[in-house]
């Protein structure tokens, strides 16, 4: 399996001549993001995670092209013709498996309720929490760990990748980010790795890893 950083919080994931994406937002700079996906998975409706007019284009071009996201991103777009699915699901899709674990974004604003999040874990490997820190009640070899956000501190992230204590960690949320803050996220993942013996570095938007 193929695992490729679009940008921001978005990654496609490619086995033989299958692939999904997850969260397609308006971050995401590559006008290709979408080409020859299969399936989208949306973890929340936040608009850097879900770019609604750029979905709606690939739907229209590819009717067969499907989309699974939690209730509250299907009510809120129902024209996108969204499979709801949600904490404790499991489906199959374009030749993946997918669990989902979760229900709400992390606490921001404290005057702003946390809308509904749903994370993802494909073929039991990489797990996308979406905007949350969420901890699956299972091992999880590859995480994609969000690492920077108004939600979300250094300290945060770090103890996010101890509880989880994955083989291997990749940066997401990113956008946010100078190339200064990259380099300070970037030292924290290497001391991490090194206290570890994980795999844990920056993951750059292009990039591709073989899992």
């Amino acid at each position: 399996m193929k695992l490729t950083k679009l940008g921001h919080a978005c990654v496609r994931l490619r086995k033989d001549d299958r692939a999904i994406v997850i969260d397609p937002g308006v971050y995401t700079p590559e006008a290709d993001a979408l080409d020859g996906a299969d399936a989208i998975l949306i973890t929340h409706e936040h608009p850097d995670h879900l770019d609604a007019d750029r979905i709606r284009r690939a739907q229209a071009e590819h009717p067969g092209l499907r989309i699974f996201a939690n209730r509250a991103v299907a009510e809120q777009f129902p024209d996108l013709k969204i499979q709801q699915v949600g904490h404790g699901d499991r489906f199959s899709v374009a030749g993946f498996d997918v669990q989902v674990y979760g229900d709400l974004h992390a606490a921001g604003h404290p005057d702003v309720p946390p809308v509904a999040n749903s994370g993802f874990l494909v073929d039991g490997e990489v797990f996308h929490p979406g905007d949350s820190l969420t901890v699956p009640a299972r091992r999880v070899p590859t995480l994609l760990t969000p690492c920077d956000a108004p939600w979300l501190k250094g300290a945060e992230m770090v103890a996010y990748l101890r509880e989880v204590a994955p083989d291997r960690a990749y940066s997401i949320h990113d956008a946010y980010v100078s190339e200064l803050g990259m380099e300070v996220v970037g030292s924290w993942f290497e001391f991490e790795a090194e206290r570890s013996g994980a795999d844990l570095r920056v993951f750059r938007t292009g990039q591709t890893i073989d899992l």
